[in-house]
């Protein structure tokens, strides 16, 4: 992500315009929900959080973070502010480290629009895989903190954590190469690429056959959607769980380890990097490392899983493309999307020559 992406999305700013809401609304429904919550109340706008606006709350003694659907006619199954207050809550209860919610409000008369509040978690983000900002000698323990955090999250059963309802099990790879195939198939204004009806044609045809596992799956477990701890490398919260389902925990550990092979300029990632000199474990050893927390002995197919996400990125990066030309995407992130697909539908295809692909 360029400085200028990075900027856009840090910070707060006054409430946009067609953003705001009846903030003395809010107020009485905090002070009968939230445990604790004392007034006055202070209301600020994320720079990020485009999807579903997310609001810092500010009191006195306490700030607390307000997720909510967008204002005006919404998609069905968009925006599921719900969802990610379901996902946030039973992982919070066994213990994973994600934002702690008060509650969520189903009533659309309080703020016009559902809503969820939860606790406002102080830490470090990082917006660059390489993670200048850490000493050489430290940066290990960060990696191996993301590790270990992946890894948690899926030695979780989803029915014994009440979460065996929050998508389909099973099929999760034919199922989301069929969704982000048609996705990309059908956006005319986007145009067609050889590298990506390769991989349509590709991908379904060559599904590893190790086993149709199910865990929550987060869906974009990238250094920059986590909170880390001021000084210490520990993971206090993974954010974003917008993308978050039951899916196949291998799909979700490759995404996580796309950085290894992604350009920096294109999401946050570590190709090109020298990692030696870094003092970053190699994608060989993270690799080694997530397999002996989950109990694997390897992974056989992981460049397929690898191909796969390239592809669904590219597929989603398609889309934005779509949009900015139809005039339905007009952020300045949205439009840095577009001159890099090309390249990251090569790589995509590349990813699929390393596992076997001609």
């Amino acid at each position: 992500m360029s400085r200028g992406a990075v900027d856009a999305n840090v910070g707060t700013t006054p409430v946009r315009a067609g953003y705001a809401f009846d903030e003395t609304a809010l107020a009485r429904w905090m002070t009968a929900n939230v445990a604790g919550f004392v007034g006055p109340l202070t209301v600020e706008q994320f720079k990020g959080g485009q999807s579903n606006p997310t609001y810092k709350l500010v009191t006195p003694g306490k700030a607390y973070v307000l997720r909510r659907k967008p204002p005006g006619q919404l998609l069905k199954g968009a925006h599921a502010v719900e969802r990610e207050a379901k996902v946030l809550s039973a992982l919070g209860a066994v213990g994973f480290p994600v934002a702690h919610v008060f509650g969520l409000c189903t009533d659309e008369n309080v703020i016009g629009t559902w809503f969820f509040v939860m606790a406002m978690i102080e830490g470090r983000i990082f917006w660059d895989a390489s993670i200048p900002e850490i000493s050489a000698d430290e940066r290990p323990a960060y990696f191996d903190a993301m590790n270990t955090t992946i890894a948690q999250l899926h030695g979780y059963d989803p029915d014994a954590i009440g979460l065996g309802d929050y998508g389909k099990p099973g099929n999760y790879f034919a199922r989301q190469i069929g969704r982000w195939s048609r996705q990309y198939l059908e956006d005319a204004d986007a145009g067609r690429d050889p590298n990506m009806d390769r991989l349509v044609e590709w991908l379904p045809a060559n599904i590893p056959d190790d086993g149709d596992e199910t865990s929550v799956v987060h869906g974009d477990f990238r250094i920059d959607n986590m909170i880390f701890h001021p000084t210490e490398p520990r993971v206090l919260a993974v954010l974003d769980w917008e993308l978050s389902t039951l899916g196949h925990p291998l799909a979700d550990f490759a995404y996580h380890a796309m950085m290894y092979r992604m350009p920096p300029y294109i999401v946050a990632g570590l190709a090109g990097a020298n990692l030696a000199v870094l003092n970053i474990p190699s994608e060989a050893d993270y690799l080694a490392a997530y397999c002996r927390r989950t109990g694997r002995t390897g992974m056989p197919g992981y460049d397929f899983y690898v191909a796969f996400n390239f592809f669904r990125i590219a597929a989603i990066f398609h889309g934005i493309k779509g949009r900015v030309i139809r005039g339905t995407a007009a952020s300045a992130q949205a439009q840095e999307r577009v001159p890099v697909l090309p390249e990251l539908m090569t790589l995509a295809w590349q990813q699929a020559i390393r596992a076997g692909a001609k």
